[in-house]
């Protein structure tokens, strides 16, 4: 039977925690704050990114910042977008997604992903070369554990005899899974594999990786008959007026940018082709979707469309955006389209 599509689109939040210029110990405190809103407005989930040694990333242990996430929280569900199986030895994956799942009462969602940027892992020693076969076997060790009892397992990268697993996840078989791509031939994959996928890119774009994923025959309901996700991400700021809505975004892509570029900059490597280098580029790219209300609602409702999303990743709060215009946004996005099409 094929896995069917949620019938009506849902909404999430994805953070980088990427560097606002002041203290992080402050920076945490008002995203602790904006994830609380989110659990009252209804959102879906919150999914945190993983990066290391960059201010594109303030969150390196993105299930540390989770557990608090799901301490003041109560309905949001919370996961990594994505956790990089290529770095950690997967059997601690494992271990700390359980302990994610039981904190929050069964609401851990798993992203896991290899990394995108090859020189984070070189400073923890691991080849570039290394990464893909480390990511493939660290996926299927961890999904094993999944599994319960006694696991053992030999690959050119991971070796584990015998070893008891004493943790099982809250929700079984295991926790949603997540991949994050742009290439049509990992959204079959997922299809396939009973898990969601979330995409960035034009709305034409990323039609192409949606029609793959759906074009995958034979994937079923998984255990928890979940139906799949097919996640388009937008960097979303609404303001009282378009004056108002540029003037915040505008500086605030700016400083999110010059993060994202760090490692790539210090290191004199190219950076990623559909990187838009300016915020007229970001918005003619449809990576940023700004403006008063009306309009960011039939952007975003239009965009989804075009993508064949159903599932829309809301990055409200990036550079330097007060808190403020964060929770504003977010308050929207409820008013204007949770409570319309939700």
């Amino acid at each position: 039977m094929r896995k069917a599509l949620p019938s009506k689109l849902a909404f999430g939040i994805f953070d980088h925690l990427d560097e606002d210029g002041g203290d992080i110990a402050r920076q945490y405190a008002d995203r602790l704050t904006l994830a609380e809103a989110c659990d009252r407005l209804g959102f879906y989930a919150y999914h945190l990114a993983e990066h290391h040694c960059s201010p594109h990333g303030r969150s390196p242990s993105p299930n540390l910042f989770l557990s608090s996430v799901a301490q003041r929280t109560r309905q949001l569900r919370l996961g990594p977008l994505t956790m990089l199986l290529s770095l950690c030895h997967p059997l601690r994956a494992f271990e700390e997604i359980c302990m994610l799942d039981h904190l929050s009462g069964g609401r851990a969602e798993l992203g896991i992903g290899r990394g995108s940027l090859a020189i984070e892992l070189g400073y923890f020693g691991i080849d570039a070369d290394a990464v893909p076969g480390r990511y493939i076997e660290a996926s299927e060790i961890l999904m094993e554990a999944m599994r319960g009892g006694t696991l053992s397992y030999r690959g050119d990268h991971f070796e584990l005899n015998n070893v008891p697993l004493t943790l099982r996840p809250h929700q079984r078989p295991h926790p949603p899974t997540w991949i994050a791509t742009n290439r049509p031939e990992s959204a079959r994959w997922a299809a396939a594999n009973d898990a969601n996928i979330a995409s960035v890119g034009p709305a034409s774009f990323v039609r192409k990786v949606t029609d793959a994923f759906r074009s995958e025959e034979g994937h079923n309901f998984d255990a928890n008959n979940q139906a799949s996700f097919l996640g388009l991400l937008r960097m979303i700021v609404v303001g009282q007026s378009a004056d108002h809505a540029y003037a915040l975004a505008a500086p605030a892509f700016e400083r999110w940018l010059k993060s994202f570029k760090f490692l790539y900059d210090l290191h004199a490597i190219p950076v990623p082709p559909n990187l838009p280098l300016t915020f007229d580029a970001a918005i003619g790219s449809e990576l940023c979707v700004i403006g008063t209300a009306p309009v960011v609602r039939r952007a975003l409702l239009d965009q989804l469309e075009a993508a064949g999303a159903n599932y829309l990743l809301c990055q409200v709060a990036f550079g330097d955006l007060p808190l403020d215009a964060s929770l504003y946004t977010a308050m929207t996005i409820q008013s204007e389209l949770l409570d319309r099409v939700g």
